[in-house]
């Protein structure tokens, strides 16, 4: 089979590795890919957006099967395009990618169907809004409608905080068109856990919950960024929770889905906060997480191909999706100044003893070197018995990989081990 995985970052090098384990795969194309998914896919210079282009060059090749990874083709059709043309695809189409490209519609969806949420309200003016904030709850979260590459969240911890948030969403405009329409919603406490599932439509299947480390230092200080750093599973998230959110929202979300007319089908990823309520919704995504991939495939038993034909034949049901009782930790390692300003090619090495485990998120190849070239640049993968083992040899596989300017937080996993503890 000849296999396109459209996306270029660590998410998509952890699933074209374990696509790799099919034997029936005999090539795999990565559009754009970068320098350390050369290693494992051929890499074609069409960007992620480019739905002419990615349809144009699968045609061309015969593509048997497509995985659309990232959040943007998704929302622009590139499953719709692809499907239009005969090829079978891994991922929703526009209509139900929709659930994430508008937070205000996966809002008014968990609202109407009564799947449960923080309370919220919507503004396209920014006077209403402004004024809103006036008694509103402090802290309170802001969130831009559209997709902002996992930035458009701000938790305002004071008023002036929200007011600032609200004005560069919608007259400076930091996140375009995204922020002509925000949402303000009511702050959650609790744990908070990552659980991707498969679906096709008519049946979930989650994958094993995770832990995300999203702020850029140790301790949970500085900036928010995609992520850096992840654990598999989440201790807080226990079996009868598990059960309560299949009830309360997984089942609930793929029902409404089709109520709607908006069927989904490929990898729906819900973002939970347990509260002293109960879990509550806090994001939809409407493909894998990064960097919760690279924990939570490597844990994966059964066969990745197999899995994602079955969600698009919709034989999910008949399907075994099996993972292994082991832990996993993830470490990103990423250049310093990221979130915001960074230097780019600096060259990476990384031994083969270690290579294997790695997940190149941004880097590129020049001159037959591996440089970096992004904010994230590797994430460093690790699968044990025990938490404390994964994370133990997660953090040695780092300390063998070298390039100017890195940076990681030393306390991926910190949390989940205290929590196991209790």
């Amino acid at each position: 089979m000849k296999i396109l995985v459209v996306g270029g970052g660590g998410r998509e090098h952890a699933i074209i590795k374990k696509l790799k384990e099919n034997p029936t795969v005999e090539q795999i194309f990565a559009l754009p890919g970068n320098g350390g998914i050369a290693s494992d896919a051929t890499c074609v210079e069409i960007g992620a957006k480019d739905i002419d282009g990615i349809v144009e060059f699968a045609v061309a090749q015969s593509i048997d099967y497509a995985v659309v990874a990232p959040d943007d083709p998704l929302v622009l059709g590139a499953v719709d395009a692809l499907e239009a043309k005969g090829i079978p695809c891994f991922g929703p189409r526009a209509n139900a990618a929709i659930i994430e490209g508008s937070k205000v519609f996966s809002k008014d969806l968990m609202k109407k169907y009564g799947i449960p949420t923080a309370a919220y309200e919507v503004f396209s003016d920014m006077d209403a809004a402004l004024q809103y904030l006036e008694t509103a709850p402090i802290p309170t979260v802001i969130k831009a409608d559209g997709l902002a590459l996992g930035k458009g969240v701000i938790i305002a911890q004071t008023r002036d905080e929200a007011r600032e948030a609200v004005r560069s969403m919608m007259a400076d405009k930091v996140f375009g068109c995204s922020g002509d329409h925000i949402v303000i919603e009511e702050f959650l406490t609790g744990p908070e856990v990552s659980v991707l599932s498969f679906t096709d439509g008519k049946t979930v299947v989650p994958m094993i919950s995770s832990m995300d480390h999203k702020r850029a230092g140790d301790n949970d200080t500085g900036l928010n960024t995609g992520g850096m750093g992840t654990v598999a599973p989440n201790p807080y998230y226990t079996k009868a929770i598990a059960d309560e959110c299949m009830e309360t929202i997984f089942l609930p979300t793929v029902r409404a889905m089709n109520a709607e007319g908006r069927t989904f089908k490929g990898c729906l990823y819900f973002g939970l906060m347990l509260t002293p309520n109960g879990p509550k919704v806090i994001e939809y995504n409407c493909r894998f997480g990064d960097p919760e991939t690279q924990v939570v495939l490597p844990l994966l038993e059964s066969d990745l191909l197999t899995v994602m034909q079955a969600v698009t034949n919709g034989t999910l049901a008949d399907t075994e999706v099996r993972f292994t009782d082991a832990h996993a930790c993830c470490v990103i390692m990423a250049s310093q100044g990221y979130p915001t300003a960074y230097e780019k090619g600096f060259e990476i090495t990384i031994p083969e003893t270690v290579a294997d485990n790695v997940y190149v998120a941004g880097a590129a190849c020049k001159g037959g070197k591996l440089v970096t070239a992004g904010g994230r640049v590797l994430g460093v993968t690790a699968v044990a018995q025990t938490l404390d083992a994964a994370i133990r040899e997660a953090y040695a596989r780092v300390e063998k990989i070298t390039f100017d300017n890195a940076f990681y937080r030393h306390d991926i996993g910190a949390k989940a081990m205290k929590a196991g503890e209790k």
